[in-house]
């Protein structure tokens, strides 16, 4: 985490003294500081910490998913059988609790979100201080800032929307897969007690 902090403000040091150089009026200068750098900062940040989350619940579920069987077929006897069954017990928990909490917040997909746009601000940046892409047609940084300004705009926007649309959308339809699951054992079990009474009472 040092290390990706310490990038980061190598990263905002450098992008400011290039914004700082540019021949634009200092309101302009601005927006690009608070506005795409900092979101850009922002995105960064973010999508290190969904991809370590990720990363640190996927690895326990895979450790745990290869431990777990080596564990049930040892034959061990005694304290230390009982000890072996307990954790085995503790690890199967914590599987399942990596994943459900993986599936419940979507690290991964969140991760891969962030990254993209964070990627996609980049780029733009880029091209706007070389006068490139888009921008080729403009004499100045300042004559391009405003189709700049409405693109970075655009891109934001949009990540919200992808946000909302998809991670979202995919989130809901696990919830109500899993309420669908729920709702099926519950009636498959009133079904068996049902039919117990009925045989009971025949």
């Amino acid at each position: 985490m040092k290390n990706t902090s310490s990038g980061n403000q190598v990263f905002k040091q450098e992008m400011v003294e290039i914004i700082n150089d540019l021949d634009m009026p200092e309101s302009q200068k601005r927006f690009m500081k608070s506005r795409w750098l900092d979101q850009v900062l922002w995105l960064e940040k973010r999508a290190t910490s969904s991809r370590d989350r990720f990363y640190q619940l996927r690895m326990a579920t895979i450790i745990g998913g290869v431990v777990i069987p080596a564990f049930v077929s040892l034959n061990i006897g005694g304290k230390a059988g009982d000890t072996l069954r307990w954790a085995t017990f503790g690890i199967s928990q914590l599987v399942a609790i990596s994943a459900a909490v993986e599936e419940f917040f979507r690290y991964g997909d969140r991760w891969q979100q962030y990254r993209n746009t964070a990627e996609g601000l980049k780029i733009e940046g880029w091209q706007f201080f070389q006068l490139s892409g888009p921008y080729r047609n403009s004499q100045s940084h300042s004559l391009a800032y405003n189709a700049f300004a409405t693109r970075v705009e655009y891109i934001i926007r949009k990540d919200v929307s992808v946000y909302i649309s998809e991670i979202l959308e995919k989130k809901d339809k696990s919830d109500d897969k899993e309420q669908k699951e729920e709702k099926d054992k519950k009636e498959e079990k009133e079904v068996v007690f049902s039919n117990g009474l009925k045989a009971g009472n025949s």
